[in-house]
């Protein structure tokens, strides 16, 4: 004899797990689909984060001059006198006289410098002291309808930072080296030359990171005496390369 109400039972369990299927699929495509969403949001905020940081990079970046300078004829140039600026040495116009000098023979001689008096000098050094840019600065200025720059270096190792610090203090020579390469660096912006995201680069910008006491240390290395500053520009091969894009010979 059939057994109705047993099939009857069966039946209802059926249809009820045949609901409970269709459920748990409904509640899989809406997971599939909220998920898609959050995968979506969560790239287009990754996103932002990443372009909002890489803007801030460049906002923290000072302005820097991007006209060069009249090459026609010799640009003139002004080493001030730093006399009672804080870690200022007499002898730290001799380590920017050298910075321009290898600005000059790194662009074979594309242009020459000249000193000059300073209400006349198209480049004019200054030392500066606490209160100024970190390491230097460079700002833009007109001279006689020309386009020039005034160069502040600060010369006080010891306001650099304790790491810097101690190890200038015991190395004389690692404090010419952070002067000199502050001068070099400055002054190629007098000329005309933007930060590099290279570390090799002596127009290489901080704000991108990096280790700067294995910055200066690598120029240090090269050195054996202070007079050996004068032969050792510092300058990279791409660093070479910009400065002869801009002012090779014709």
């Amino acid at each position: 004899m059939w057994n109705c109400s047993r099939s009857a039972n069966k039946l209802e369990d059926f249809f009820q797990g045949f609901s409970s299927i269709q459920s748990l699929a409904s509640l899989r495509a809406r997971v599939n689909k909220n998920a898609s969403k959050i995968f979506t949001a969560t790239t287009i905020i990754g996103l932002s984060i990443l372009v909002l940081a890489t803007l801030l990079a460049s906002a923290r970046q000072p302005a820097m001059m991007s006209q060069v300078l009249d090459k026609k004829s010799p640009i003139t140039y002004f080493i001030a006198d730093g006399s009672g600026k804080p870690g200022y040495h007499s002898s730290d116009r001799e380590l920017a006289r050298w910075a321009l000098q290898a600005w000059q023979r790194s662009a074979a001689n594309g242009f020459r410098f000249a000193a000059a008096t300073e209400s006349s000098a198209l480049i004019r050094l200054y030392w500066a002291g606490p209160d100024s840019g970190e390491y230097g600065e460079t700002r833009p200025i007109v001279v006689g309808g020309q386009q020039g720059a005034a160069v502040f270096i600060r010369p006080d190792i010891d306001s650099l930072g304790e790491d810097i610090a101690r190890r200038a203090r015991a190395d004389a020579l690692l404090r010419e080296s952070i002067v000199y390469l502050t001068c070099v660096h400055e002054l190629g912006h007098a000329l005309g030359l933007e930060h590099t995201r290279d570390f090799r680069d002596i127009m290489y910008y901080f704000g991108y990171g990096g280790d700067i006491v294995e910055y200066f240390g690598r120029y240090r290395a090269k050195i054996r005496t202070r007079n050996d500053i004068a032969g050792v520009s510092g300058l990279s091969e791409g660093d070479v390369n910009r400065i002869r894009a801009i002012y090779g010979r014709e």
